[in-house]
């Protein structure tokens, strides 16, 4: 069975759903089943809202003060989990809520989910990935054709509703584009994080 709460250095992690509407080429999960303490991050059948709070009341919150939702799948692909599961960790166990996404769950849902996910997350981190529409697109493979301008109009609509909104690039993009990148998210007010890919 997949793991569905672990940990990874200083975080705990929600591995809600494999579902997922990118295909990014430097993905993790191409190359590896788990990361931080999990034994594998693939899921038979994605957990129910039930087993997600079984696994949250096992697990010991002592010293960690984020739970963030961010496995090998997106996590706003199961929604309404997500949302119900924050929930009831936020009531618990007094932990700030951070999702990690994409940032096309308005696409994906066909209709504005920002004030779904307003309700529970402190803080939104987004993957930019690039800088343009055309490297966004070659690099993130997303299922929809719009992708690029609706992430943009998506970390938009969360920067007015959510405490912290942040976006992401990972590393491995040049010093340009993630100088390029910096502006972009500059441009509409919103930080941007450097993560290292592993």
């Amino acid at each position: 069975m997949a793991n569905i709460l672990y940990t990874y250095k200083n975080s705990v992690y929600v591995n809600l759903t494999n579902k997922c509407d990118c295909a990014c080429t430097f993905c993790i999960r191409n190359h590896k089943d788990s990361v931080g303490d999990a034994d594998t991050l693939w899921h038979k059948t994605d957990p129910t809202r039930e087993e997600v709070k079984a696994a949250m009341d096992a697990f010991d919150f002592t010293g960690y003060d984020e739970l963030v939702y961010c496995g090998y799948g997106e996590p706003t692909c199961a929604l309404d989990v997500l949302v119900d599961t924050a929930a009831y960790a936020k009531e618990m166990y007094g932990v700030r809520i951070r999702i990690n996404t994409n940032g096309l769950a308005n696409l994906y849902h066909g209709k504005n989910v920002v004030p779904c996910l307003a309700r529970v997350a402190d803080c939104i981190s987004i993957s930019l990935n690039a800088p343009t529409a055309e490297e966004y697109m070659a690099v993130t493979r997303p299922r929809f054709v719009n992708a690029f301008e609706e992430m943009l109009r998506f970390a938009a609509e969360c920067r007015q509703c959510v405490e912290k909104v942040q976006f992401t690039v990972v590393d491995v993009l040049s010093r340009e584009a993630i100088e390029k990148s910096r502006a972009l998210a500059q441009s509409l007010g919103i930080e941007l994080r450097v993560r290292h890919y592993e």
